[in-house]
């Protein structure tokens, strides 16, 4: 049994949760300057409060696997973003705090609506330039990291945090129709469209970016036959998008939200067939970069008993806290 690939395969799986869960909520954040009333914003934060920090567990079982199970590809990583990956950390520290400190206090309310807007965007667009500095590719020299300090900043990763700003904000848009109140949830709809034909924008512009920048990953779309099995990919994306703003014409809130999933879903897809089998792409696989098989087992054992808590808690939050909100409710 190959445990590295399952390992590959879970760590790519919980990264794309926390994409999809936290997305939504650091989504909102961005959003957070559309409000028009200060009770607008405490319905805003007050539907993701029961569950954001649940979001960001997968975060920790992405980060944390890395490092546990491939060990060189985390001492690669890890000192090529530095960086990005404390500002973004420092935003999450900073919505954190925003969300508990907004709801008691009165005269500097605006302080913390401010620090919960940009901890948000900082948050997002370091997640994209992380993305984009990985499908760029990292300068390895032997098993170590061999690039400069900024190597992170370049006109791709900064596109690349744009499309993620852009497709939080999609997301965010599509939670806030399913869960505010009908009067303010319609201006919503049309907040979702203009992030999402934005994301739509970003999504082409990436994927010809990536094919003419690498020979790997243009060989690897454009070479018959496997060419024409990897092109249903680009397919699901058209479904996708049709139906995103059909939903969102027709005012199908959860609907529009569900498609949204689904283009991030399609979008990993397109990212997987362009990397894989590198875990550092283009210079180490993921079976290079592996802990030995005892310790995958023993993680995956352990991994295998955690992992159902997880998503049953989650799922549970996600039920208990279900429906719309109503202006005299809320979490806090």
């Amino acid at each position: 049994m190959d445990y590295a690939l399952i390992w590959y395969g879970l760590i790519g799986l919980a990264v794309l949760i926390y994409v999809v869960l936290d997305g939504f909520d650091l989504g909102i954040g961005i959003l957070f300057p559309k409000a028009t009333e200060e009770s607008e914003r405490d319905l805003m934060m007050n539907s993701i409060a029961p569950v954001w920090d649940g979001n960001e567990t997968w975060l920790v079982l992405g980060g944390g696997g890395l490092f546990a199970v491939f060990p060189l590809a985390y001492s690669i990583v890890m000192p090529a973003l530095y960086a990005p990956l404390m500002i973004m950390l420092l935003g999450l520290v900073l919505r954190g705090v925003s969300f508990e400190y907004r709801f008691r206090t009165k005269r500097g309310k605006f302080i913390w609506d401010t620090s919960f807007f940009v901890g948000s965007l900082a948050a997002a667009a370091m997640q994209g330039i992380m993305l984009g500095a990985m499908l760029q590719g990292i300068e390895i020299e032997g098993r170590s990291y061999a690039g400069g300090w900024f190597d992170w900043l370049t006109p791709f990763t900064l596109f690349c945090g744009f499309a993620t700003i852009c497709a939080y904000a999609l997301l965010g848009a599509c939670w806030l129709v399913i869960k505010l109140p009908n009067e303010l949830a319609e201006r919503y709809y049309g907040v979702a469209k203009r992030w999402g034909l934005a994301l739509v924008f970003c999504i082409v512009i990436v994927s010809a970016w990536l094919p003419l920048s690498h020979q790997i990953v243009s060989l690897r779309w454009f070479n018959l036959p496997n060419s024409i099995l990897y092109f249903t990919v680009p397919v699901m994306a058209v479904i996708c998008i049709w139906q995103l703003f059909k939903s969102l014409n027709n005012h199908r809130a959860v609907r529009a939200y569900l498609f949204a999933i689904g283009l991030f879903l399609v979008s990993a897809i397109g990212f997987s067939v362009s990397t894989f089998p590198y875990i550092v792409p283009f210079a180490v696989t993921y079976s290079d970069a592996a802990a030995p098989d005892s310790s995958l087992k023993f993680l995956l054992a352990g991994t295998a008993f955690l992992l159902p808590m997880v998503i049953a808690y989650s799922a549970y939050a996600y039920w208990v806290f279900r429906g719309k909100l109503k202006h005299e409710e809320g979490y806090h």
